[in-house]
């Protein structure tokens, strides 16, 4: 599956994104989805995940109230809505899926987002 994510931008501090991860050649059926982010020099941190069959949707603390992850299943997209936007949630964000037996990640090719007054 190729996973293709869009929608960074540059936002002021207080704003709002909404980021898109599509999927081509597959369906998320029964994959866990979701998103991770990085900035330079730093690892790749979790940001949301959940199954897209239904169950349970992590989030990180650092994004619980302001982040909302979610998904159109006839369009096999997930989305990531972020609100109240930080100059710390300035990072490249990746959209990730992980099909059974979940031994496996594929991830798109990142989008920049950039919080900045």
């Amino acid at each position: 599956v190729q996973l293709q994510a869009s929608g960074g931008g540059l936002v002021q501090p207080g704003g709002s994104l909404k980021l898109s991860c599509a999927a081509s050649g597959g369906t998320f059926s029964n994959y866990i989805v979701g998103w991770f982010r990085q900035t330079p020099g730093k690892e790749r941190e979790f940001v949301s995940t959940f199954r897209w069959s239904g169950g349970t949707t992590r989030l990180a603390d650092s994004v619980k109230g302001r982040f909302t992850i979610s998904r159109d299943i006839a369009k096999n997209t997930v989305f990531l809505q972020m609100n109240s936007l930080k100059p710390e949630d300035t990072a490249v964000y990746y959209c990730t899926a992980r099909p059974p037996p979940y031994t496996k990640d594929y991830w798109g090719q990142g989008t920049q987002v950039t919080v900045s007054s």
